[in-house]
């Protein structure tokens, strides 16, 4: 779905992205390969936790997490909005997936 956000290097909102990004995302989806949130195998994005824009490290493995590009990539990860972003994505991701193995 966005992936102009897996090619680098490229500058992404003001950002430049580092020429690694490209082996950082594959190796994040090798552990952990499901949607965070609802569990789905496909279409998958490597959300940063923390936007670069913002002081985000882009490289660091505890700043990313998997989320399926529709719909909890915007979902969960932007709260409706691209504009905005979620500190507690990992906690809402966690709290949903309960939800949905109760459901």
């Amino acid at each position: 779905m966005f992936g102009w956000l897996r090619k680098a290097p490229q500058d992404v909102f003001g950002t430049p992205r580092s020429g690694q990004w490209p082996r950082v995302r594959r190796e994040h989806l090798a552990v952990q390969p499901r949607c965070q949130a609802c569990g789905r195998g496909k279409e998958l994005e490597v959300h940063h936790i923390q936007p670069l824009h913002v002081g985000g490290q882009e490289l660091d493995p505890a700043n990313l997490i998997t989320l399926c590009g529709d719909p909890c990539h915007l979902v969960h990860g932007h709260l409706m909005s691209w504009t905005k972003t979620n500190a507690t994505v990992v906690q809402d991701c966690q709290t949903y997936q309960a939800k949905l193995e109760n459901a």
